[in-house]
């Protein structure tokens, strides 16, 4: 695999791919820094390019895996005195390189850093994979394409998958299974959510997180991931009639049988944080957080920054309504779950994309997209915050790999706020049968 490092300096390390051009001699670093060294120990042939150069590389690919031959050049136009960048083409696209920070791989030229899930959580990538839409809660998904996405983002250094048992009944556990059949069980990382009861016409029945059932659902969710643990288990929702101490120590018991890592939650409000975060250490809270949705700024973000517990947050592009994609005449797919919400319907939509033609401008003048630039304000509210990403394509997921080269600072921040400020959004996130029963939505 072709790896490209920036930690502070742009960095290339690649393989000894027979077709992979030899890095010139004269732009190898005087030093070779510490953060090489866990390259070296992994076998892999690391080389450094110096700060007092600018790295342009080309990386010949497929969708789903990087193939070596690298070419290397330097371009002077974007280098910025005391900065390093770099740049790539991937499949004919240029992208920038640039920031520091421990970093895993990369896709072409771009770097994803590592975040930590609390103190003495798992290092994740910053960005992760959420497969729910290629189990239909978006209409019919291509099964192929779904197992390619999920390889691509292997291979780019996303180590982060999230899944549900009840995402398709099943089904997507089962595609994971398949995507992941062969790899490294150190490669990826499984977060897992359970306790949504569904019948089989996919009507929602409620939410069991008794501890038989906790303990029956992971059962049946190594059985069909095929592996022997699952990294982070956490109930998808908080179930009224079971306190979350008795659903956080069955997992608790799970943990010292050795099926789970980490226990994480979701969509819970601060104070059921507390009371979880009292019984066992919590990784994090997986939660709705993007540019317009960010009620968690008032209550359920500082309490996890005071405890320590990382956001793993879904729904960056709000399903889609924030990526630049979604046409304001789209009619949406028989069983698409955006049908139902209500930022998405007729009434609510024109004012909503009106919000992403703002977007576009900014994104526009800094020569990225709509989605990359919504992306990257999630990343920037803080480094214990994971964005997930809901790529159902590898050209989606190219997209969305831009958003981890882009750097936002303050002031950059500051504008995207003003041009969407956090009420300005029509409609709430969920139907209101959906909307009642969340515990996020309490405070």
């Amino acid at each position: 695999m072709a790896l490209v490092v920036a930690h502070p300096k742009v960095r290339a390390a690649r393989d000894t791919h027979p077709r992979a051009a030899p890095i010139p001699a004269e732009w190898m670093s005087r030093q070779q820094p510490d953060s090489a060294q866990p390259w070296a120990e992994a076998g892999m042939s690391v080389s450094v390019v110096g700060c007092d150069c600018v790295a342009w590389l080309t990386v010949a690919c497929s969708p789903t895996a990087l193939a070596g031959n690298i070419r290397y050049g330097r371009d002077p136009s974007h280098a910025a005195p005391g900065r390093s960048r770099g740049a790539a083409q991937v499949n004919g696209r240029r992208s920038r390189v640039t920031g520091t920070g421990p970093y895993s791989c990369v896709d072409g030229g771009g770097r994803v850093s590592l975040r930590r899930l609390g103190p003495n959580g798992p290092e994740v990538s910053a960005l992760g994979l959420g497969c729910m839409g290629m189990s239909g809660m978006y209409g019919p998904a291509d099964r192929g394409e779904s197992i390619a996405t999920i390889g691509a983002a292997l291979d780019a250094g996303l180590n982060l998958l999230d899944t549900g048992d009840f995402y398709g009944m099943g089904h997507n556990e089962l595609l994971i299974a398949e995507a992941i059949r062969g790899r490294p069980r150190a490669e990826y990382m499984l977060s897992v959510k359970f306790g949504a009861q569904r019948g089989p016409d996919g009507v929602w029945l409620g939410y069991d997180a008794s501890p038989p059932a906790v303990k029956t659902a992971l059962a049946h969710s190594l059985t069909r991931l095929g592996v022997d643990y699952i990294d982070i288990y956490r109930p998808a929702r908080l179930d009224p009639d079971v306190p979350i101490e008795e659903t956080v120590g069955a997992i608790a018991e799970l943990v010292q049988a050795g099926y789970v890592r980490y226990i994480g939650l979701s969509e819970v409000g601060a104070e059921t944080i507390r009371r979880a975060a009292a019984a066992h250490p919590i990784c994090d809270v997986q939660i709705e957080y993007s540019l317009i949705s960010r009620a968690i700024e008032t209550a359920i973000l500082p309490a996890c920054r005071d405890l320590g517990i990382a956001i793993t947050a879904y729904g960056v592009l709000s399903r889609g309504l924030i990526s630049g994609h979604f046409a304001a005449e789209r009619e949406l797919a028989a069983g698409d779950f955006r049908a139902q919400a209500p930022r998405f319907s007729a009434a609510n939509r024109a004012h909503n994309l009106a919000l992403v033609d703002s977007l576009r401008a900014l994104a526009e003048a800094r020569e990225v997209t709509v989605a990359q630039i919504a992306i990257a304000w999630v990343l920037a509210q803080g480094p214990e915050i994971v964005a997930l990403v809901g790529a159902r394509t590898t050209e989606q997921l190219r997209e969305a790999l831009g958003a981890v080269q882009l750097e936002l600072s303050p002031h950059d921040v500051a504008e995207l706020e003003r041009a969407v400020p956090r009420n300005a959004v029509v409609g709430d996130r969920y139907p209101a049968h959906q909307m009642s029963v969340l515990d996020s939505e309490r405070e």
